[in-house]
């Protein structure tokens, strides 16, 4: 497997196919869902998998969220 990265996206390549990634973070739940829904909607391609995380921490006292998703696709384009 050869892995190719560059500072505006990472591509790795994958027995012959293009792997691609998109990152999604937002401090609410509901705009990373507005996020990738949006990106979804105009999306022509093969969906590999979906990677979602969230973190919490405090500050002060404020506590902070954050809501991130990594999707892994395959362009049709």
């Amino acid at each position: 497997m050869v892995v190719l990265f560059s500072t505006r996206r990472c591509d790795i390549l994958f027995l012959g196919d293009i792997v691609k990634v998109k990152c999604f973070d937002e401090s609410h739940e509901k705009d990373l869902e507005e996020k990738i829904n949006g990106f979804l909607s105009s999306f022509n391609g093969d969906i590999i998998d979906i990677k979602y995380a969230v973190s919490a921490t405090i500050f002060g006292e404020e506590q902070i969220y954050c809501f991130s998703a990594l999707v892994i696709y395959n362009s049709k384009e």
